[in-house]
C-alpha cells in the first residue's frame, strides 16, 4: 500500500484561513456586515469619475441620485464620496451629525491658494476655526456692521443705475458684466476702502481672483488618485496654482503694508474690513496669513454670490413677464414718490424677497456647496459611513426635490409668500448658503446688496430682452465652475420708468 504524502502547502493554506477567520470574527464590524448607501457600478482605479460626463457635475449627480437615492455612495478614484440630494438627508449631515461632518477635505488647490486653508470657509474644525469665525461674525459680518455699509450699497446701486441711464434705450445692457462690476466695487469698498477697478493693484487683484475661482473649480486628479499626482506638473496646473498664489500674496501684502503706514485718524463709522482686521492683528490675535485668508474669504464669497444670484434672478424675471409686472407694482408702490428706496421700504417688499428666494432655489450660486469630510465612522439614515468620506451636498438637486417642492421646475415666487422657509441655514429645503455650524456667515451682507439693487433696477426701468429674443427663448444654459454663472451674458434693453 502506497504511503499517503501530505502536500506541504496545505497546512499553510489552513493556517491562513484560520487567521483570516479570526481577524474577521474579532473585528468590530466586518465589511460584509456593513450597510453601505446605494452605489452605481464603478470602474477600477477611477471609480465613478467617468459618470461625471458633463462639465456640470451637479446635473450628473442629480441624474444618478434619481436612480440610486438621495443618499448615494460614489468613489472618486480611491476616495469614497457621499452625495446628499434631499433636505432630510442634508439635515442629518448638518444638524444631527454636524460635528462629525464639520471638517473640510484638504484639496491641493485650496491649500495652495488659501494659505493652507487658514480661512473660515476651509480651515479644519477646532479651536482655530472657532476663533477666526468669531472674529468674522462679530467684527465683520454682524447685523450692525452690515448696516454700517448701507451708504456704500446705496452709492454703488446708484452708480449702476446711472450707467444704465447713460446708455441708449436701443443699446443692449450687459447685465452680467454690470452685476460683476457692482459686486466687485461693493465688496472692494467694504473690504479695502476703495474700488479695486480704480487702481493698478486692484485690477491685478481682480485678475488673480478670476484665476483663483477657475483653479478652485478644476478637479485635481491627484486629490483622488494619489499616484497620479504628477499629472498636475505635466499639464501646468501646479505651476498655475503656484503663480496665482504668489500673485495674490504679493498684492495683499502690498495693500496691508500701505494701510499700516497710513497716518491720520480713521472715521470709525466708515471703517472697512481691512482696518478692523489690522486692529485685531496689532493685538496679536491673528497672524499675517490668517489675515490674508480672511480677506480672501470675504471677497470671493461676497462678490461671486451677489453677481451670480443677481444674474440668474434677472434672467428669471425677464423670462416671466407676469413676475416682472407684479414685482414692479410692489417696488414702485411702497416707496411712493420718494426718490430712493430705504431699508425700511425693503423690509415691506415681501414679493421682492420671494423672487430672490425662488431664484436661489433654482440657481444656487454654489450648487454642490463646499464639501465636508467625515472625521469618524458614523451611521446616517441606517447606512454606515466611514471616516475619511467626502460629503457633497447637492443644493441644486435639493431645490428640485419633488418631496419638498410642488412643480419644482417652475419659477413661482408665490410659493414663498405664505411660507416661513428662508435661506439662512435653518430650512434645509433651501440651502444656497449651506447650514449648520459651517454655514456661510455672510448671508446678511449678500442679501442686503441683492435686495437693494434688484429693487432699484425694477423700480427705475422697464425691461425687455435684447435682439428681439422672446422670454420663452432665453438661453438659460450654465457655465461650468465652482460657482455657476450663465454660459452667455444676459443682455437686456432698459427704458426709464415714467413713475421715476
Amino acid at each position: 500500500m502506497e504511503e499517503f504524502q501530505l502536500n506541504p502547502f496545505i497546512p499553510m493554506v489552513l493556517l491562513f484561513l484560520v487567521l483570516l477567520w479570526s481577524i474577521t470574527r474579532n473585528s468590530p464590524k466586518s465589511a460584509s456586515k456593513r450597510t453601505l448607501p446605494p452605489s452605481p457600478p464603478k470602474l477600477p482605479i477611477i471609480g465613478n469619475l467617468h459618470q461625471l460626463g458633463s462639465s456640470l457635475p451637479h446635473r450628473d449627480l442629480h441624474s444618478l441620485a434619481k436612480k440610486h437615492g438621495s443618499l448615494m455612495l460614489l468613489h472618486f478614484g480611491s476616495v469614497p464620496v457621499l452625495i446628499v440630494s434631499s433636505a432630510e438627508c442634508a439635515r442629518e449631515i448638518m444638524v444631527t451629525h454636524d460635528t462629525i461632518f464639520a471638517n473640510r477635505p484638504g484639496f491641493k488647490a485650496m491649500k495652495k491658494l488659501v494659505y493652507g486653508c487658514r480661512d473660515v470657509l476651509l480651515s479644519p474644525y477646532g479651536e482655530y476655526w472657532r476663533r477666526v469665525r468669531s472674529i468674522v461674525v462679530l467684527q465683520l459680518l454682524s447685523n450692525k456692521r452690515v448696516q454700517s455699509y448701507s451708504t456704500i450699497r446705496e452709492e454703488e446701486a446708484a452708480c449702476l443705475v446711472n450707467k444704465i441711464r447713460e446708455s441708449s434705450c436701443t443699446t443692449p445692457v450687459n447685465l452680467s458684466a454690470m452685476f460683476e462690476s457692482f459686486s466687485n466695487d461693493l465688496i472692494g469698498r467694504s473690504a479695502f476702502g476703495g474700488k479695486l477697478s480704480d487702481s493698478e493693484n486692484g485690477k491685478k487683484f481682480l485678475d488673480a481672483m478670476a484665476d483663483l475661482l477657475e483653479l478652485l473649480g478644476i478637479i485635481n486628479i491627484g486629490d483622488f488618485i494619489p499616484w497620479l499626482g504628477w499629472v498636475g506638473r505635466v499639464n501646468g496646473v501646479d505651476r498655475r496654482l503656484d503663480d496665482t498664489a504668489k500673485k495674490i500674496d504679493q498684492i495683499l501684502e502690498s495693500v496691508i503694508q500701505e494701510r499700516l503706514h497710513e497716518k491720520g485718524i480713521k472715521d470709525k463709522n466708515r471703517e472697512h474690513f481691512l482696518d478692523i482686521l489690522l486692529d485685531i492683528y496689532n493685538d496679536v490675535s491673528i497672524d499675517r496669513d490668517c489675515l490674508k485668508a480672511i480677506i480672501l474669504d470675504v471677497f470671493v464669497g461676497g462678490t461671486d454670490t451677489i453677481s451670480t444670484t443677481m444674474e440668474w434672478t434677472m434672467s428669471e424675471i425677464l423670462r416671466h413677464p407676469a413676475v416682472m409686472e407684479k414685482l414692479q407694482h410692489e417696488v414702485r408702490g411702497i416707496p411712493k414718490q420718494k426718490p430712493e428706496i430705504t431699508d425700511d421700504d425693503i423690509q415691506k417688499m415681501h414679493y421682492l424677497k420671494a423672487v430672490i428666494k425662488e431664484a436661489m432655489r433654482l440657481h444656487p450660486p454654489l450648487p454642490l456647496l463646499v464639501p465636508r469630510l467625515a472625521s469618524k465612522d458614523v451611521q446616517v439614515k441606517g447606512f454606515d459611513i466611514s471616516a475619511g468620506t467626502i460629503v457633497m451636498i447637492n443644493a441644486w438637486a435639493i431645490g428640485r426635490d419633488l418631496i419638498s417642492w410642488v412643480e419644482p421646475e417652475k419659477f413661482m415666487p408665490e410659493r414663498f409668500l405664505n411660507s416661513s422657509i428662508d435661506f439662512k441655514g435653518l430650512d434645509f429645503e433651501l440651502i444656497p448658503f449651506g447650514g449648520g455650524r459651517r454655514g456661510c456667515p455672510g448671508i446678511t451682507l449678500a442679501a442686503a446688496g441683492m435686495e437693494l439693487l434688484l429693487a432699484d433696477l425694477v423700480r427705475k426701468f422697464d425691461w425687455k430682452l435684447a435682439n428681439g429674443v422672446e422670454p420663452k427663448d432665453l438661453d438659460m444654459s450654465e457655465s461650468p465652475g465652482m460657482t455657476v454663472h450663465r454660459a452667455v451674458p444676459l443682455l437686456a434693453l432698459a427704458s426709464p420708468s415714467p413713475a421715476t
